[in-house]
């Protein structure tokens, strides 16, 4: 994900189902992880976008 932060994508979402984690990326900044479920938002670059994201589940 990093590499793309460096080419000036502002914030990035990866998604781990297998550890039930989404983890955000913004532009010079530490990643953050978060368990799911979890709310996240646009911020300042998608401004009143919110995103509710459950936990995953296997079938």
């Amino acid at each position: 994900m990093q590499e793309y932060m460096d080419s000036g994508v502002k914030l990035g979402w990866l998604f781990n189902p297998q550890d039930q984690q989404a983890e955000i990326y913004r532009q010079g900044e530490e990643k953050e992880v978060r368990s799911l479920p979890t709310q996240l938002f646009g911020e300042a670059v998608l401004p009143k976008f919110s995103l509710r994201v459950e936990r995953f589940i296997d079938d």
